[in-house]
């Protein structure tokens, strides 16, 4: 049974490839599969109509030091 689970999110994985429909499964506070995940959660979300990236992190600032 995994933590979280993210449905039906276009996934963006940054190489430039194509957006490709899929789901996301967290267990122990980590991705543990991504696209067709089967499986209990102890949360779910529908995704629908946002854009999943995992492993991105936005380093964009506004911070002008």
């Amino acid at each position: 049974m995994y933590e979280l689970l993210i449905k039906n999110a276009p996934l963006c994985d940054g190489t430039g490839a194509p957006l490709r429909d899929g789901n996301l499964a967290v267990a122990d506070g980590r991705c543990a599969a991504l696209e067709d995940v089967d499986g209990d959660a102890a949360e779910v979300v529908d995704a629908d109509g946002r854009v999943l990236a995992p492993g991105f992190i936005d380093t964009h600032t506004h911070y002008d030091a």
